[in-house]
């Protein structure tokens, strides 16, 4: 079961991000404030939940949320400053556009840059284990979805429609024979006859 919130004393962000593993489009990320007596039964990490669920459960988190921001950072500014650096800057765009303030922060992982002068606690597995966390990864999750949606139109031979950029066999079958699109990362580079994805 997953807890409303890791400490008392002070208003808490939870913050997550979808994307890091993927060949192509950006890194998303959210952050969240949820009321201290938030509750929701099917709420969990993005990743235990079907796609149904996660929309309807976005369209919750919203509604209930004291607030909650996403952001990205695109393909070119992960092959830039690499993804982990990429996640941790999405992570302080969300928090830079929060219209309320937190005054702690908690975050999905093991790293983390500190965000101006607040104090933050990462959680491995987080987004099982708080509610502010889990709503930030669905919200982090079903943007980032919409969005390879979109330009899936535009590239049907990634099949991101389903895979939503990440290195299926599918997926890095098609970069091996249709190159890379202007969405793919070149720092993700999928050169191997065995479909080994270096990084």
């Amino acid at each position: 079961m997953l807890l409303p919130f890791f400490q008392e004393e002070f208003l808490e962000a939870g913050c997550d991000e979808a994307g890091r593993g993927c060949l192509a489009g950006p890194v998303f990320a959210a952050a969240v404030i949820l009321p201290k007596d938030f509750h929701h039964p099917l709420l969990n990490d993005s990743k235990q939940l079907n796609e149904t669920q996660r929309k309807q459960l976005r369209i919750e988190i919203e509604a209930q949320a004291l607030a909650f921001a996403v952001a990205q950072v695109d393909h070119e500014e992960i092959d830039r400053i690499n993804i982990l650096q990429a996640s941790f800057l999405a992570m302080h765009r969300a928090l830079d556009t929060l219209k309320t303030k937190p005054e702690f922060i908690l975050v999905d992982g093991n790293r983390f840059k500190k965000y101006q002068d607040l104090s933050h606690q990462c959680i491995i597995k987080g987004d099982g284990k708080y509610f502010s966390i889990a709503a930030a990864s669905i919200l982090a999750k079903t943007y980032r979805d919409d969005f390879m949606e979109r330009i899936a139109v535009q590239y049907p031979q990634y099949d991101w429609s389903s895979n939503k950029g990440y290195p299926t066999i599918k997926h890095r079958e098609a970069v091996l024979q249709y190159g890379f699109s202007p969405y793919h990362r070149r720092s993700f580079k999928v050169t191997d006859p065995q479909l080994t994805l270096f990084q």
